[in-house]
């Protein structure tokens, strides 16, 4: 089996860089091109993966072509991918605004198309990814969760549930960054170094996270067990709670649910 990226950005990179460390993918069955050729060529030095210049260069040897250019660009794209698509191609899309109608609109009601959303984290290998299809076999499936677990760990969704994940699981790494990073600010202006607060505030957060992955207990139930009768923490939850904390969060994903919405509707002829 061999894989394709048309585009090789940030995303393409981590994925190419899961696949190929974790030693569950020959290099020599990925292939990329990219606009800037220097891209290519960094990742062919970094992975030893085979530079191509064109898409039909790419169409011809793989057998899943992974989109990974800026949705914008799917005009261009899909109409090459089109041209050269055969019924051994797999298509992976991870392009946020894109619905699987659209993408069988443009390559094909027939064709084997997976709907993929990974996150930031996949650089570091900790991903939280989900996927979508319509016409897919359970070995195609076998497939790209292999791939994605290369990179994090990956579910299978609805597409109806695509947008809230999208939020949950792609742009809450924003809001837990800003939530970390306001951790560490609160602690500089008591008198902590910024790098020594940063440290704790992160391994604080990871450290909650596996908590509640772990735990039988609800996080109301978690929240509970740290804040004591009259004690301080509780003062800090309270603070929160008065604060809007929970609802500013509901607006978040509103927000950023009603704007994934909006970009598929876009691409809706």
């Amino acid at each position: 089996m061999k894989f394709g990226f048309i585009g090789l950005g940030n995303m393409a990179g981590a994925i190419i860089h899961g696949m190929i460390t974790s030693q569950q993918f020959n290099a020599a069955d990925v292939y990329g091109m990219n606009r800037s050729r220097e891209k290519t060529e960094d990742l062919v030095n970094k992975y030893g993966i085979q530079a191509a210049d064109t898409i039909e260069q790419i169409m011809e040897q793989v057998d899943v072509i992974v989109i990974a250019v800026k949705p914008q660009m799917f005009e261009d794209v899909l109409p090459t991918i089109k041209k050269h698509l055969t019924n051994k191609h797999i298509v992976i899309s991870i392009a946020a605004g894109k619905s699987l109608d659209y993408l069988h609109e443009e390559l094909g009601s027939e064709t084997s198309i997976f709907r993929v959303m990974p996150n930031i984290n996949a650089t570091i290998g900790a991903s939280t990814s989900c996927y979508s299809t319509q016409k897919a076999s359970a070995g195609q499936k076998a497939i790209i969760e292999k791939l994605f677990a290369t990179v994090g760990t990956i579910v299978e969704l609805p597409e109806n549930l695509f947008s809230i994940f999208t939020t949950i699981g792609c742009a809450s790494p924003a809001f837990t960054y800003l939530y970390i990073d306001s951790l560490a600010r609160a602690a500089v202006r008591e008198g902590m170094p910024k790098d020594m607060a940063l440290q704790i505030a992160a391994s604080s957060v990871l450290g909650s996270a596996q908590m509640v992955l772990q735990s039988d207990s609800h996080p109301w139930a978690l929240i509970d067990q740290v804040c004591s009768p009259g004690g301080t923490t509780i003062q800090g939850v309270t603070s929160l709670q008065v604060n809007h904390f929970e609802s500013t969060i509901y607006e978040a994903v509103d927000a950023v649910t009603n704007r994934d919405t909006f970009l598929q509707k876009q691409t809706v002829k």
